[in-house]
C-alpha cells in the first residue's frame, strides 16, 4: 500500500556522495524529517522526462519554495550516488539534495514500479510529496507518463 496523507516517512538509508568523493549513508528522517520538506521522486536520472522537465521545474523554482517556507527541497531516484550526484551537477542542481536510493525508500513507501519493459528494472514511480517533520501533509502520484501533478509549480499551488 502507497503512502499517504498523514503517514509518517519511514526511517531507511538513502546514500550521497559525500565531500570525499565517496558514498555516505544519511538516514531518511535525518534529511527530510525536519520542518516543510518537498521530495520528489524520478524513475532515473539522466532520462529524457526526468532530465527536461522534473528536475528542471525544481532547480527553476527553488527560490519560490524556499520563499514559501520550504527548508529542503529533494530529489529521490533508484540510482546509485555517483549517478545522482553528477546529473544534479549538470543540471544545476544547487540546493537539491540529490538521494540515491537502492529501492529500499521506494518499497518502503510503496511507490516502486516495473520499468524493465524501458530497461530500467524496478523503479520509483514519478510522484512529489509535501512533509511537515517527516509527516506527509501532500502526496501527488502520476498515474502515468509524463510530469502532470508531481511538478514544482503543482506543489508551489499547495503550500
Amino acid at each position: 500500500m502507497a503512502i499517504s496523507v498523514g503517514d509518517k516517512i519511514p526511517n531507511v538509508p538513502f546514500r550521497v556522495l559525500g565531500s570525499s568523493g565517496m558514498p555516505e549513508t544519511v538516514n531518511a528522517h535525518d534529511v527530510l524529517g525536519k520542518g516543510k520538506v518537498v521530495v520528489f521522486a524520478v524513475p532515473g536520472a539522466f532520462t529524457p522526462g526526468c532530465s527536461m522537465v522534473h528536475l528542471p521545474g525544481y532547480v527553476q523554482n527553488r527560490d519560490a519554495l524556499k520563499a514559501k517556507g520550504v527548508e529542503t527541497i529533494a530529489c529521490v531516484s533508484v540510482n546509485d550516488p555517483w549517478v545522482m550526484d553528477a546529473w544534479g551537477k549538470a543540471q544545476g542542481a544547487d540546493g537539491i539534495v540529490m538521494l540515491a536510493d537502492s529501492g529500499e525508500f521506494t518499497k518502503s513507501v510503496g511507490l516502486e514500479m516495473d520499468g524493465s519493459g524501458f530497461g530500467l528494472g524496478t523503479r520509483s514511480q514519478r510522484y512529489s510529496a509535501i512533509l511537515q517533520d517527516g509527516v506527509v501533509t501532500e502526496i501527488n502520484v502520476e498515474q502515468g507518463p509524463g510530469v502532470t501533478v508531481s511538478a514544482c509549480e503543482i506543489v508551489l499551488g499547495h503550500l
